[in-house]
């Protein structure tokens, strides 16, 4: 009976143990989606067409840029705000410069605030939802175009926000298989190229 009982405590504990685990991995996409439905946390949304509805009342766009540690680009916003009509639809750059000799490869996480406002917060294009990949020299302007939900005015939280803020934060990934092996037989050097001067986001 003891040895019974025992084996029924470890497969217990293993059990149990299993269990935890595959909550702590679900956790995060679960928590991930539920932070985009509700806008908590600062994600946004993302809309496939304009809103339909453009109201008189304004609301200011604050745009904010950061790198994370090791990051060597440069990165601003090209407008440091703007103001728009709630459901009008608004294009704003962000600018990039990678000063370094070597092709380098980003993506960009992103955040809202007051976090309330998230879900009112509409991307219809983004430089965020692809990596970007800027070449040695290479500065480029990448837009975001958004527009804030009319139905901002009829949040009992969200609608005493008279300023939203965007922040943008990249980090370096690995460059793709194709392109580190390209630039492993051509490696580049020029850090004064103006050839891709305003060119636009890597689609």
């Amino acid at each position: 009976m003891n040895e019974s009982a025992n084996q029924k405590t470890a497969l217990y504990a293993l059990g149990v143990v299993f269990f935890m685990g595959a909550m702590a991995w679900a956790s995060v996409p679960l928590y991930d989606l539920f932070c985009r439905v509700t806008g908590y946390g600062g994600y946004t949304n993302v809309s496939e067409v304009e809103s339909k509805i453009i109201l008189d009342e304004t609301i200011t766009i604050r745009f904010d840029a950061s790198l994370e540690r090791d990051m060597p680009w440069e990165f601003m916003p090209v407008e440091r705000q703007l103001e728009v009509k709630l459901g009008e639809t608004a294009l704003a750059f962000y600018e990039a410069y990678n000063p370094t000799s070597r092709p380098i490869a980003g993506s960009a996480s992103y955040n809202v605030t007051p976090y309330g406002a998230g879900s009112f917060f509409n991307k219809i294009d983004c430089f965020c939802f692809q990596e970007q990949i800027l070449q040695p020299g290479e500065r480029v302007q990448m837009p975001v175009t958004f527009f804030v939900d009319p139905e901002l005015v009829n949040d009992k939280d969200a609608k005493f926000a008279k300023t939203i803020t965007l922040s943008y934060t990249f980090y370096e990934i690995d460059l793709p298989v194709d392109e580190a092996k390209f630039n492993s037989h051509y490696p580049s050097t020029d850090l004064n190229s103006d050839a891709k001067e305003g060119q636009l986001w890597h689609m």
